[in-house]
């Protein structure tokens, strides 16, 4: 029978033929840890132990979805985002670090805050994150997908919070439960990728991720912040903050539209690899 090394070792080797070494290894390990139900501190300790015949039995059909480019992600159902684990799956985009970034710029900036509307929410990553840290009183969470509001919704289940999630085409209408200016804050990480983007996208983002959360026209890169942050002006209270995730190619467009429709307070920020992916802006008293 194979130790937990062992099969690590073979998995990671194996995933070699399409990935870099270190991406190989971690997914192998991540693998694995989700197999046993262990920790990454427990998996070392444990390097040396047999592994049941069950679990590895399990392993050569994630091994092939693995090859086939399928994102880790949606081959274990689960992804992790700030301090949750997070169910995912085709029909929601799998949770990124620069959207991590995002959720920790609204924290720091808005303490006390009592409503929050998430627009494009997926698998409810941010909204749900927003509801641990801030804890506000009515947070509204919209998508035009039923299937990823149906897994945000179980998301939101685990983790025991409140979230009034609604179906809804923000290109056509707004959310029914928000009084004019009595929002606190707006935030959206909506479609951004140019559809001539494609071709520099790699297969387990192309091939698997949803392509309505992903893609705009190459002739329209601002559809929906247009469109969201014009209802932020009919939304927001005086005060309130709207944030989005950006195309880093687009930071000057999207910070000028915000400043064109009344915005104060706009400003474009860096990620932690000092692309500007994040705006946020101030409705104003």
């Amino acid at each position: 029978m194979l130790t937990l090394r062992q099969l690590s070792l073979n998995l990671a080797s194996t995933l070699e033929a399409i990935y870099p070494a270190s991406e190989a290894d971690s997914m192998a390990s991540l693998v694995l840890e989700h197999l046993l139900g262990v920790t990454p501190l427990q998996r070392r300790m444990q390097a040396q132990e047999p592994v049941p015949e069950e679990v590895q039995e399990q392993l050569p059909a994630l091994e092939a979805r693995l090859l086939r480019h399928e994102p880790l992600q949606y081959v274990l159902g689960e992804a992790w985002f700030m301090d949750m684990t997070l169910e995912v799956t085709p029909a929601t985009l799998i949770p990124r670090p620069e959207t991590e970034e995002l959720v920790q710029l609204i924290v720091q900036e808005c303490r006390g805050v009592q409503s929050v509307l998430d627009v494009g929410t997926g698998s409810g990553c941010i909204p749900l994150a927003l509801c641990r840290a801030l804890q506000p009183t009515q947070v509204t969470a919209v998508d035009i997908s039923a299937e990823a509001l149906a897994v945000a919704r179980r998301n939101a289940v685990r983790y025991g919070c409140e979230i009034d999630f609604q179906e809804l085409d923000i290109l056509q209408g707004q959310p029914s439960s928000i009084a004019p200016h009595t929002l606190d804050v707006l935030v959206s990480n909506p479609p951004y990728v140019l559809e001539n983007e494609r071709p520099q996208m790699r297969p387990n983002v192309l091939n698997f991720e949803p392509a309505t959360a992903l893609f705009v026209p190459n002739n329209d890169p601002l559809l929906f912040y247009r469109r969201i942050a014009a209802l932020g002006t009919t939304l927001l209270r005086p005060g309130g903050g709207l944030y989005f995730e950006i195309n880093e190619q687009h930071a000057a467009e999207t910070t000028s539209l915000l400043t064109g429709l009344g915005y104060t307070e706009v400003a474009a920020r860096p990620d932690l690899f000092d692309k500007e992916r994040m705006v946020r802006a101030t409705w104003p008293n």
